[in-house]
Parts: structure tokens; sequence; C-alpha cells
């Protein structure tokens, strides 16, 4: 029973080690192949040169797209809440009863701060910046209102929350009418988000241009090697051993079309990044420009590898099974 006990122990062993010697030898023929498509992206330079500049274009156009929107979105970003709300007080309330609607104000959840600007003060803030001082002088009485403004909290400081504070708040009893100026802040969220859908649209457009380029650039390899796949098929070399290389090379002109997209996205940005400083300087702001963060950047040069590898698939999917040895 030992024997046998060892025996089949030593035939698993057996099987175990053919096991992982098959899967590396498997994975260093796959590298070899890698290396192999490499060198012959080398042997043709300027023919790799061309394809890969033109894909790193294609691609820089969406990333700079991208971080056009990104950039703008920061900007916005500041202006995406309401600052305040302003409540028109009845003229026919009192001066007791224009404060005690201020202390109930306050005491709303949604309110952060309360402000009471009375029709006197509103009147003497109006002269100093209107510059219409003297001609106020001859009115026989104020024309302008008690004001209260509400600043909401920051949770209810987005466009619908503050526009649904400023509904319940015009129900109160002293109030007259509220104004909410989100007019031009949804006119802003509007283009923004129209620049988006243009992005997408835009850069799906490329994208497929890149992964058609990939693909006819294949298609031009694998007819420029039709001899020598009629030569391999005919010793018996499968499609999928044939497929291979040029897989490969679709994953090559992917992945440093990608590292090529990176750094004229990465020069383009250092470049204007000097101009956008002055420009923000003129406007006594200060704004720098954001460029691809490093998970940005490896989804770059991911995407890229994808579509290097679906266009050759697609390519090496087609036209290598119509290739036979019968046809020499």
């Amino acid at each position: 029973m030992s024997l046998l006990f060892k025996g089949r122990q030593s035939q698993n062993e057996r099987a175990k080690k053919s096991f992982i010697a098959a899967g590396y030898f498997f994975v260093l023929n796959i590298f070899r192949q890698g290396v192999h498509s490499l060198g012959e992206m080398w042997r043709t330079p300027m023919a790799s040169m061309m394809t890969i500049a033109v894909l790193g274009l294609s691609l820089t156009l969406p990333a700079t797209l991208y971080l056009v929107v990104k950039n703008v979105q920061q900007v916005s970003s500041g202006f995406e809440e309401a600052a305040e709300i302003s409540l028109f007080v009845k003229e026919s309330m009192s001066e007791q009863e224009t404060q005690t609607l201020v202390k109930r104000l306050a005491l709303y959840p949604e309110v952060d701060n309360v402000t009471f600007i009375s029709k006197q003060n509103a009147l003497v803030e109006f002269k100093e910046v209107s510059g219409f001082g003297q001609a106020l002088e001859y009115l026989d009485s104020n024309p302008l209102p008690d004001v209260v403004l509400v600043t909401p909290t920051s949770r209810h400081r987005q466009p619908q929350a503050a526009q649904a504070l400023l509904i319940k708040l015009e129900k109160e009893r002293e109030v007259d009418f509220g104004k909410l100026d989100i007019a031009w802040l949804e006119r802003l969220n509007a283009l923004l988000s129209l620049l988006k859908e243009s992005v997408i649209t835009i850069a799906l457009l490329l994208l497929t241009s890149v992964t058609l380029i990939i693909g006819n650039t294949i298609r031009l390899s694998i007819m420029d090697k039709k001899e020598e796949i009629q030569v391999m098929k005919l010793v018996g070399a499968t499609n999928t051993f044939i497929h291979a290389p040029f897989l490969w090379t679709g994953i090559w002109y992917g992945i440093i079309g990608g590292l090529f997209a990176f750094i004229c996205v990465a020069l383009m940005m250092w470049w204007l990044g000097s101009a956008v400083t002055e420009v923000a300087g003129v406007y006594q702001t200060s704004f720098d420009l954001i460029g691809l963060s490093l998970v940005e950047f490896g989804s770059l040069v991911l995407l890229a590898t994808t579509l290097g590898f679906v266009g050759s698939y697609l390519s090496v999917n087609r036209y290598i099974k119509e290739i036979e040895p019968d046809k020499v």
C-alpha cells in the first residue's frame, strides 16, 4: 500500500511540475512574442513613428477636452451655490413685526444667517452706489422697502434646494416677495452640461478613429507578411499562434501612443499655465490649471492599450483566417 501511495504521490508531483513548467513556458513565450513584435516595430522606425504620432495626437484632443471640462468645473464650483435670498418686507409691517420676522427666520434649520437692512440704510447705500444721490433728495418718501437677507446653510445652497427654501420663506405673512438670482447659475450649468456632452461625442469619434487606424495598420502588416503566414500554416501553425505577434503590435502602438498623448497634454498644460496665471492676476484672483492625475494618466494609457488590442484583434480575426496555404 505504501509503495502504491508513493507512486501516486510521485505522479501527482510530476503532473504538478509539468503544469508549472507549461505555465512558465507559456508566459515566457508570450513575453518573447511581445519583445519580438517590439523589435519588428523598431525595424521600421519611420512608419512606426508616424503611426504612433497619429495615435498620440488623436488621443491628445479628447484628453485635452477632458481637462478643459475639469478646469471649467473647478472655476464654476465656487459659483455653484446660491449666496443669499432677499426677502422684501411688506410696507404695512411695523419695525417690531419685522424684527419678529428676523428672529423667526433665524430659527429655520435651513438658514445659516439672517441680516436685516432697514429702508433707511438701503437708501443710503443706494445713494452711494448708484450715483443718483442728489436726484433722490427730491423724492417725497423712501421708495425702498425693508429687506431681510437670508443665507442658506451649505446643504441648501444648491439651486434646487435654495429655490425650495425661497418658496417656503415667501409664505411668511410679513414677506411681500423674495428673490433668488439663480438664473445665471442655471445657464452656467446648462452650458457646462452641453460642453460635457460635446466632449463625450468628440471623444467617442476620435477613439473610434484610433481603433480603425490601428486596425488598418495591422491589416497592412498582415498583407505584407502574407507569404510568411502561408508558410507557417503549411507547417501546422494555428491561427492563435499567428495572431499573437500582431496583437502585441497593436498593444505596443496603444501603450506608446498613450504615453505620447500624455506628454503632449503635459507640455500643453505647462505652456498655457503661465498665460492663465497672468489672466487670473488681471482679474485679481488666483487659478492654476489642473493636469492629469496619476490615476487619470494610468486610465489614459490603459484606454489606449485597450483600443490597440481591439483594433488589432478585429484585423487579425478577419484577415489571417482568410490566408490559406493552398493559395501560395
